[in-house]
């Protein structure tokens, strides 16, 4: 049976607004790394990796050497790690986000790095630009730490659900834009064009998709949720059986959703998450037709 300890309950206070100022920092740190890094299929370069400390850029190139970006959520410290050994760190603190925005680009500049981003958030609601941002200034270290112990739960399972499959898929990674841990499965065929859609859009959803994964909630999204989506989506997928009961589809969203609370109250959340996971799976594929005999692992591994 799954150790409950690894799920922890959602703080009842400072939790959403601590979610909120992160995911401003985190953009910041994102859009320099899509400043500085070669641009890979579906923008996967700019995505961050669950790491024993937090939420990592991946490595960036500069000069003659790389340095990455890590949100530490054990010591609660933004650090900047170079490959010619220098370091700087920021304390994760409350403060208003211009502030962070300044100390960052400052600690970049001390170690020998000057980089310069489009300093308005993306994928929110009513975006302020970072070097005017003194809205979001909530810092809650045990609510930050909660957050990280969610995604270390997480992403095993995710990790899991994704062996299953032999075609191509993403890796499980962290995406600083909408602020969520996913992992996406590709049928192989090229999707209908999407008009009037960005180029970060038209690029990711280019071939049809079969998409989960795990918000911390906050803003429309309201308590932490586990998401799946197909796109385009087949007909028939919006009344589709799905376990486990508590899962249902959500036609604001037009995904399946399924809150962290009920997975973390099943006897086994682990199993409870992958049923959501697999049987969400297998109804967007059979309702698109994917070749799922080609596209799915059907040897026992150890």
């Amino acid at each position: 049976m799954t150790d409950h300890r690894r799920w922890p309950a959602t703080p009842s206070t400072g939790f959403h607004d601590t979610i909120a100022t992160l995911h401003m920092c985190s953009q910041i740190a994102g859009k320099i790394c899509l400043a500085l890094t070669p641009r890979t299929n579906h923008f996967w370069n700019i995505a961050f990796q669950v790491t024993p400390r937090g939420l990592a850029t991946p490595p960036m190139p500069y000069g003659d050497g790389a340095f990455t970006i890590t949100f530490d959520l054990v010591s609660h410290q933004t650090v900047v790690l170079c490959s010619n050994g220098r370091t700087a760190s920021i304390a994760l603190e409350p403060r208003p986000v211009a502030d962070f925005y300044r100390l960052l680009m400052d600690a970049l500049h001390g170690v020998g790095i000057d980089v310069r981003i489009w300093t308005m958030p993306v994928e929110v609601p009513d975006p302020i630009r970072f070097e005017q941002d003194r809205t979001h200034t909530a810092y809650d270290p045990v609510a930050a730490h909660t957050f990280f112990c969610m995604l270390l739960a997480i992403k095993p399972v995710l990790e899991q659900f994704r062996c299953g499959f032999i075609g191509k898929c993403s890796p499980v990674h962290f995406f600083w834009g909408s602020f969520d841990l996913a992992v996406t499965r590709f049928s192989g065929r090229r999707a209908p064009e999407r008009p009037g859609a960005d180029a970060v859009t038209r690029e990711s959803y280019s071939h049809e998709v079969i998409s989960h994964g795990f918000w911390p909630g906050g803003g429309a999204a309201g308590e932490p949720m586990f998401y799946a989506y197909a796109a385009p989506e087949p007909a028939g997928l919006k009344t589709a059986a799905v376990k486990p009961p508590a899962a249902f589809y959500s036609n604001e969203f037009n995904e399946f959703l399924l809150s962290y609370a009920a997975v973390r109250a099943a006897a086994s959340p682990d199993e409870e998450l992958t049923k959501f996971l697999t049987s969400t799976y297998s109804a967007a594929a059979d309702l698109a037709r994917w070749d799922r005999g080609e596209l799915e692992r059907t040897e026992v591994t150890a």
